[in-house]
């Protein structure tokens, strides 16, 4: 497949199979420029690529551990291989830097080889003589077809947190990826055959919410794996459920990083500007917010202002690039539009992204493509718009702060509670804080707390609609369901007829 498609398609079967209905723009996010076209399927695309996984699941359900892992080691190995053409396929639709792109992959990676260590998690549990003679034991057995919708930001990586899992288990996996940047989509279906994946066990299935409510109304569907905004999670998670599917839904965050007046206010100032520019912003584990806790505020600010006005902010694939433009042009428009509604609600502009240079000639105002520089409001309100709306986009909001508990009270009385940092050289605060703060996922002088493959990501509150959290031990179980067995072998004598409930012994 080459890095610039003029048309991308679904994947059903094992194949390309372009579509018959509508389609939708593609875009290069540095010039905003249309590059290309991808399909977006009716209802009856979606039903041909759950019947294909339909007919793929009963054999790839009896293939053993064995072979089932030898195509997740050559999976990795492949994905590895070409991580660096993927990688440009994301920064071509996403336009996030190159480095940044290989960095998602890297991070899809690790949950790849997670997964070949699947006939380990897969072990149940065995008891002998639960009663006489009688012993009793758990297996863990796959869904059937299962799918994933997957958000814009992280075209790769999210969907390698569901599907090698899933597919591991010994279920079939529909994927429908964002239609802002699906090519990356398309990449790993091919590696996934190239794998020696049968045919059908993988399907992409391009589109929009047509495609979208189809997949969750669609009765062979068992599960439904989400990731993106609260009201679109939410939206998920109920008609989901509705329908009888087992759903996890992520939705959005409001990631606050409190900063003690102990703390080193350099990693402080490095971590926030990091976290909260990496990708443009466009990331559901960006800092959005920092609690300055007196008497700190304006030496951090300073900090934190220097290191903004440094950004190099330019097109993804020129290596010099710190930071890439945002996905559209509207959604661009949507998130400068915070800057002038924080200085409505009070707050002090004292980075004005919209004047950023962009490499290679012109300002964020007048450049060609989607762009807006690192942007920073300091005196934030508390429960102002831009201290408690989900921006997704290279704004930071400073909020002052009295104390420890204040900023904590804050965090915790707000809607969502994906992740959040503390940034302290007392570890007794720190502990604290762990115990203490209603968030999902937490750093301790880290900024952006995403847990290792072998753990497993979510969050609390709005953020996440479901009881299980995405990879890890959790995608595992999530993507399987349990079955006791007991059994009694090598005793002919049954004893005769009794009515009475057993009661062991």
């Amino acid at each position: 497949m080459s890095d610039g498609p003029r048309r991308v398609t679904h994947w059903i079967g094992g194949a390309a199979v372009p579509g018959a209905g509508r389609t939708g723009e593609l875009y290069n996010p540095a010039t905003g420029e249309v590059t290309g076209h991808v399909d977006l399927a009716t209802a009856a695309e979606v039903d041909a690529a759950v019947a294909a996984a339909a007919r793929a699941f009963p054999a790839w359900r009896d293939t053993s551990l064995a072979r089932r892992t030898q195509v997740l080691f050559r999976f990795r190995e492949l994905l590895d291989r070409d991580r660096d053409a993927l990688a440009r396929l994301i920064t071509a639709e996403h336009g996030k830097t190159h480095a940044d792109a290989l960095g998602e992959v890297a991070r899809g990676l690790e949950v790849v080889e997670f997964a070949c260590g699947i006939p380990h998690l897969l072990k149940g549990g065995y008891t002998e003589n639960v009663s006489t003679r009688v012993d009793s034991y758990s297996i863990r057995q796959p869904l059937g077809v299962v799918a994933g919708i997957t958000p814009f930001n992280f075209p790769a990586m999210v969907p390698l947190w569901m599907a090698p899992i899933a597919i591991a288990c010994g279920n079939a996996f529909v994927l429908k990826p964002s239609e802002k940047d699906p090519s990356a989509s398309l990449r790993l279906a091919e590696l996934w055959r190239e794998a020696g994946l049968p045919d059908g066990v993988f399907g992409v299935v391009q589109g929009d919410k047509e495609a979208v409510d189809r997949l969750l109304e669609h009765p062979d569907v068992r599960a439904v794996s989400f990731v993106g905004s609260t009201p679109i999670a939410r939206y998920v998670y109920a008609t989901g459920t509705a329908h009888g599917k087992r759903v996890q839904a992520l939705g959005g965050a409001k990631n606050h990083m409190l900063v003690l007046p102990d703390a080193d206010l350099d990693l402080a100032a490095d971590a926030a500007v990091s976290a909260g520019f990496g990708s443009a912003g466009e990331r559901c584990m960006a800092i959005s917010a920092v609690l300055a806790v007196d008497p700190i505020g304006d030496e951090l600010v300073d900090r934190i202002v220097a290191r903004a006005r440094e950004i190099v902010v330019g097109p993804g694939d020129d290596p010099e690039s710190q930071m890439g433009p945002l996905i559209t042009a509207e959604h661009r428009d949507r998130v400068a539009a915070y800057l002038d509604l924080g200085v409505a609600e009070g707050a002090k502009l004292v980075v004005d992204g919209r004047r950023a240079p962009i490499r290679g000639g012109g300002t964020a105002a007048d450049r060609p493509g989607f762009w807006l520089g690192p942007s920073v409001l300091d005196h934030v309100p508390v429960g102002s718009r831009v201290h408690r709306e989900e921006i997704f986009g290279p704004v930071l909001a400073i909020v002052r702060v009295p104390s420890y508990e204040a900023g904590l009270r804050i965090i915790n009385e707000g809607e969502y509670g994906n992740g959040t940092a503390v940034f302290s050289n007392d570890g007794g605060a720190a502990r604290r804080f762990q115990n203490e703060v209603e968030v999902g996922m937490v750093g301790i002088n880290v900024p952006i707390p995403v847990p290792a493959a072998y753990y497993g990501f979510g969050g609390w509150k709005a953020s996440l609609f479901g009881d299980t959290h995405v990879y890890g031990t959790e995608g595992v179980h999530f993507h399987t369901r349990q079955k006791v067995v007991t059994a009694r072998w090598l005793d002919p004598s049954h004893g005769g007829v009794h009515l009475g409930f057993p009661a062991g012994g």
